[in-house]
């Protein structure tokens, strides 16, 4: 399976650097705009969670910031790949609520 073209917006993108529909295995990358992005932790989560979304149960999803682009990219990609903090943030109706507008339709 081929992973779809990256998308931009500014500086800052977001590209698929391996889907492997045999290996149940998806992986994201995504730059922030600026290295000190207040932003990083919340456009992690969202891509995970449009995953999460989008995809059968049965895939393992790697989503992290693209090396060398962010200041604290350790400590993001740290938080996005423990489970149990990104199900955690899911339960706080106030951060899920925020997800979901980053991932509503806009017109």
């Amino acid at each position: 399976m081929s992973c779809p073209t990256p998308s931009t917006t500014g500086r800052s993108s977001i590209s698929c650097s391996l889907v492997s529909d045999a290996e149940s295995t998806v992986v994201v990358e995504f730059t922030p705009t600026i290295p000190h992005c207040s932003m990083a932790t919340l456009i992690g989560l969202s891509i995970k969670v449009k995953l999460i979304r989008s995809l059968p149960e049965r895939f393992k999803m790697d989503v992290h910031i693209t090396p060398g682009t962010h200041a604290s990219e350790h400590a993001v990609n740290k938080q996005l790949a423990d489970k149990e903090r990104v199900a955690a943030a899911l339960e706080n109706s106030h951060l899920l609520e925020v997800v979901n507008q980053c991932l509503s339709a806009r017109s």
